[in-house]
C-alpha cells in the first residue's frame, strides 16, 4: 500500500464530513514537507544568512530598485560570511542568494496563511468540535513558534561566525519535523476507524510504532547537527571512518566537558548519524517481523514492510550522499526521502494506535 493511498481514501466521502478538515490538514503538511526541502536547498547554497533583518510584513516585498539592491546588499556585506567565504561576490550573486533565503521566508508566510484562514472559516461554521479546536491552536502557535526559531538561527550567523549555529539548524528543522508529525498524526485521526485485530500484540506493536517515529525524528535532528557542522564533508568513507567502523575513544570525546562532542564534534555528530541510522533499521526489521507473525495479510503489514524498504532506501542516499561528498541533489534527495519515511512512521503508529 502506497502512502498516497493512505493519504487519499476514503470508504464513502460522501457520508465523511471531516474529509474537507483532513484534506486541509493534509495540504498544509505538504505545505511543511515542501517547505523542508526549500530550506534545505537554502542552507546548501549558502543562502541563509543573505536577508540580515526580519521583517514580518514588509520583508515579503523584495528590493525592486537598483539601489534597494545596493542597500541589502551592503547590510549583507557588513556581516563575517561576506568578507570570509564570498569576498568577490558581486550583485548579481548575491540576488541568487537573496532569493533563496526570500522564497524560504515567503514560504513561511503562506503556510502561515494557508493555516489560519482556513482554520478561522471551519471553526466559524462549526467543523471543529472539542478538542480538535485547541489542537489545530496548538499546531498555529507551533507554527508561529518555528519562525521565531528561524529568525534566532539567522541572528547566530550574523555576528562572530561565517555560518548560523548547528544547534540552531537542528532544532529549526526538528521543530518543522514536529509540525509536520502532528498534523499528519492530527490528519489521520479524523478518517474512519481502522478495524485492524493484533489480539494480545496489539500494545506492544502501539509501542514499537510510536518508536519508530520518535527514533526517526531523533535521527532528523542528528541530520542537523550534521548539516550544521559540514560533517558531511569528512570521513567520506563507508562503512568505516577514517578505517574505523568505532572512532577511537579519543576522537569521540576530544572536547570537554563531554556534552560539547554532542553538538561540536564533527567526528561525534557524524557518528552518531550512522549508528542511529543502524538501530533504526533494525527497529523497523524487528517490527516488520513482528507485525508479519501476528497481523500478516493486513494494511498494517504492508506499512510496516513499507517503512523497512524506506528506511533502508534512505541509508542508502544518505551513504550515496556522503560518497559523493554532499553533493546538492544527492544531499536535496536525502532530506526530502528522510520526511517521506517520517510521514509514513507517522500514518501507521496512527493506524495501530487505534487499533486492537
Amino acid at each position: 500500500m502506497t502512502l498516497a493511498a493512505h493519504f487519499s481514501s476514503s470508504p464513502d466521502a460522501g457520508s465523511d464530513p471531516m474529509r474537507p478538515v483532513r484534506m486541509w490538514l493534509f495540504a498544509v503538511a505538504g505545505l511543511v514537507f515542501l517547505m523542508v526541502i526549500v530550506g534545505g536547498a537554502t542552507r546548501l547554497t549558502e543562502s541563509g544568512l543573505s536577508i540580515t533583518e526580519w521583517k514580518v510584513v514588509t520583508g515579503v516585498i523584495p528590493p525592486l530598485s537598483d539601489a534597494q539592491w545596493l542597500e541589502e546588499f551592503e547590510k549583507y556585506k557588513a556581516i563575517p560570511q561576506y568578507a570570509q567565504l564570498f569576498p568577490n561576490m558581486d550583485v548579481g550573486q548575491f540576488k541568487i542568494i537573496f532569493f533563496w533565503e526570500w522564497g524560504h521566508r515567503l514560504l513561511g508566510r503562506i503556510i502561515g496563511l494557508a493555516f489560519a484562514l482556513p482554520l478561522a472559516f471551519f471553526w466559524i461554521t462549526g467543523r471543529l468540535q472539542g478538542t480538535l479546536k485547541w489542537k489545530c491552536l496548538g499546531l498555529l502557535a507551533l507554527g508561529g513558534l518555528q519562525g521565531a526559531v528561524g529568525w534566532w538561527m539567522v541572528k547566530s550567523g550574523l555576528t562572530g561566525r561565517v555560518e548560523v549555529a548547528q544547534e540552531r539548524l537542528a532544532v529549526h528543522l526538528l521543530l518543522a519535523s514536529l509540525t509536520f508529525t502532528f498534523l499528519l498524526w492530527l490528519a489521520v485521526s479524523l478518517r474512519p476507524k481502522a478495524a485492524e485485530q493484533f489480539g494480545a500484540s496489539s500494545a506492544r506493536l502501539r509501542i514499537t510504532s510510536i518508536a519508530l517515529v520518535v527514533l526517526t525524528l531523533l535521527q532528523i535532528g542528528l541530520g542537523g547537527l550534521v548539516a550544521g557542522l559540514r560533517a558531511g564533508y569528512t570521513y567520506n568513507t563507508w562503512p568505516l571512518m577514517d578505517g574505523h567502523f568505532i572512532p577511537p575513544f579519543e576522537n569521540l570525546a576530544r572536547l570537554s566537558p563531554w556534552w560539547a562532542n554532542l553538538l561540536d564534534n564533527v567526528t561525534t555528530v557524524q557518528f552518531n548519524h550512522r549508528m542511529t541510522a543502524y538501530a533504526l533499521f533494525a527497529l523497523a526489521l524487528l517490527h516488520v517481523v513482528d507485525v508479519m507473525r501476528h497481523a500478516k495479510g493486513t494494511s498494517a503489514a504492508k506499512r510496516a514492510r513499507a517503512i523497512a524498504g524506506l528506511v533502508l532506501t534512505q541509508a542508502v542516499i544518505g551513504i550515496v550522499t556522503l560518497l559523493s561528498v554532499v553533493q546538492l541533489h544527492a544531499a536535496l534527495l536525502h532530506q526530502a526521502f528522510a520526511m517521506v519515511v517520517l510521514a509514513m512512521c507517522v500514518v501507521h503508529a496512527r493506524r495501530v494506535s487505534e487499533s486492537s
